[in-house]
């Protein structure tokens, strides 16, 4: 039981830390070598990045769940 939460705890520690990301480091990112198309460069940047991040908290994620149901089972 205590796997279960240790698991939730860890998927919000993830949301909230990936919304501070974005927040903080992710929205002041600007492009200003590209003209008329500095909101195109950077919102790709953002998208790419914003993306990269949701593969990585999914795959972190996977990891925690799969090392929690190993330990319940030996148990």
């Amino acid at each position: 039981m205590i796997g279960l939460f240790a698991f939730l705890f860890a998927m919000w520690l993830l949301i909230l830390g990936g919304g501070g990301i974005m927040v903080l480091i992710l929205g002041p990112i600007s492009f200003s070598d590209f003209g008329e198309l500095d909101w195109l460069f950077s919102s790709a940047f953002k998208a790419a990045f914003a993306i990269s991040l949701v593969i990585i908290w999914i795959f972190v994620l996977l990891k925690i769940k799969n090392w929690i149901f190993r330990k319940e089972i030996a148990s």
